[in-house]
């Protein structure tokens, strides 16, 4: 396993999700054994466990399990960073900066490709000099109610996610993983989308979000399936779950070796598996 940067800057622009603020970032090449940073208003704001914030992302979800993954030092905060800590994970890429012109990560269409897109056009340098990953040596579990996450050891990497809705679902059930291969993660995971359900809209509009975003921007579903849309694959919906957990288990700021299964897990429980994971080393 080799570290990775970019050999040049790749530059996104879009809205955030939840602020539905007009944001850019800029992606550049990194040191080695610098990992990922992100830079805000001159803070910058590696990526690791102890960076990862729980306050909300939105008043709407003071109360509620977290949307989003968010890192931040201080009061400078990032949001919604989970789809291109996924992208570079996917690509290998272990050194990067990513500087922000505001709070959020552009959504763009809801997954990672126009992340991957943007990093394969600004090109991938391999660094010569060995990654130091974190292994896992023990198996370790959090779970909640149905839901669970779990590091198991192996010699592979191995990224499993479950997703149930129940048979009254127009979100199809399914079993996908990922096994550390780029072409796969560009293929199959990359280009699913986020995703949610008609009533959910519904009511993050009537709390004034995602006001910039239509059925035809982001994928929502209703009981005949998506609105406005088409899905990628017909396992779109679960393929954006793992394309989460891939950037959430990213948060460790090192590659993993190990196998990491997921059963209708969030955005919650990945943080608290990835603080445990943080103690073992």
């Amino acid at each position: 396993m080799i570290q990775r940067t970019l050999q040049s800057d790749a530059t996104l622009q879009g809205v955030g999700l939840f602020s539905g603020e007009d944001t850019q970032c800029v992606i550049s090449p990194a040191k080695i054994n610098e990992g990922v940073v992100f830079v805000l208003d001159g803070t910058k704001i590696p990526v690791c466990a102890s960076s990862i914030r729980n306050e909300p992302v939105h008043p709407v979800f003071a109360q509620l399990s977290p949307r989003c993954s968010a890192v931040g030092v201080g009061d400078s905060i990032v949001w919604t960073v989970e789809h291109v800590l996924s992208a570079l994970a996917g690509l290998g890429i272990t050194n990067a900066r990513i500087q922000m012109s505001a709070r959020e990560l552009p959504i763009m269409d809801g997954s990672a490709l126009a992340f991957v897109d943007a990093i394969h056009s600004a090109g991938i340098q391999d660094q010569q000099h060995s990654a130091d990953p974190i292994v896992i040596k023990d198996t370790v579990r959090v779970e909640r109610g149905d839901s669970w996450i779990e590091a198991t050891p192996t010699d592979q990497v191995l990224y499993e996610y479950t997703l149930d809705y129940g048979e009254d679902s127009p979100i199809a059930s399914a079993t996908v993983q990922w096994d550390g291969e780029r072409s796969s993660y560009e293929r199959l995971i990359a280009p699913a989308r986020t995703f949610s359900l008609k009533h959910e809209a519904d009511m993050m509009h009537q709390a004034g979000l995602f006001t910039r975003f239509t059925p035809k921007d982001l994928l929502v579903l209703d009981a005949d399936g998506p609105i406005d849309n088409k899905l990628r694959h017909e396992h779109e919906c679960a393929n954006h779950k793992l394309l989460d957990l891939i950037g959430d288990m990213a948060l460790l700021g090192k590659p993993v070796i190990g196998t990491i299964r997921a059963h209708k897990s969030g955005h919650s429980l990945a943080h608290e598996l990835v603080r445990a994971i943080d103690q073992q080393q």
